[in-house]
């Protein structure tokens, strides 16, 4: 038997919670874990890791900027702008810019712009594009219908299957 330095008798004598790890029974260790786990405090539920795919960019309309100036004009206490700004999740710059639209005196100005290059084809041009593309493709539709009716002629004309004759009063 190993001698750890504990005489079997006071082994009997330390209480559960005194033992070590590895000499205390099964029911023992769940007790002591049990008071461990009442003692923490209950941890508080973690937050929902799930961030948004992609950010979408905030566009305004032409009333909302509108008011939010009149708001920010209005507003003649010092710091009232901030807390306007603060209370609508705004910046300073966007007041510069809505500002700076609505002095030019465009109205336009104060909807949202689409993003991106400017398209340079207008829209008569690539729909006389798109009936082109059309017109050709039902041309070639034409010439193959017209082969296929001219080999089931000759095929006609070889087994010897006589052609109906066209009546002379449609025109073709």
């Amino acid at each position: 038997m190993k001698n750890n330095g504990i005489s079997p008798a006071s082994s009997t004598i330390l209480s559960a919670a005194e033992r070590r790890e590895a000499e205390r029974s099964e029911a023992d260790r769940s007790a002591a874990a049990d008071k461990i786990v009442a003692a923490q405090p209950p941890t508080p539920p973690h937050p929902d890791p799930e961030v948004v795919a992609a950010a979408k960019r905030r566009t305004f309309t032409a009333e909302y900027k509108q008011r939010i100036l009149t708001e920010a004009d209005a507003a003649a206490e010092p710091g009232a702008i901030g807390a306007l700004l603060r209370r609508e999740g705004l910046y300073s710059s966007h007041l510069v810019t809505w500002r700076r639209e609505r002095q030019a005196g465009i109205l336009k100005g104060l909807t949202p712009h689409k993003r991106g290059p400017k398209s340079k084809r207008s829209p008569l041009e690539e729909e006389n594009q798109n009936l082109r593309r059309e017109n050709q493709r039902l041309a070639e539709e034409l010439r193959k219908a017209e082969i296929v009716i001219d080999v089931q002629k000759k095929v006609g004309a070889l087994l010897g299957w006589p052609l109906p004759k066209a009546d002379p009063e449609e025109k073709p």
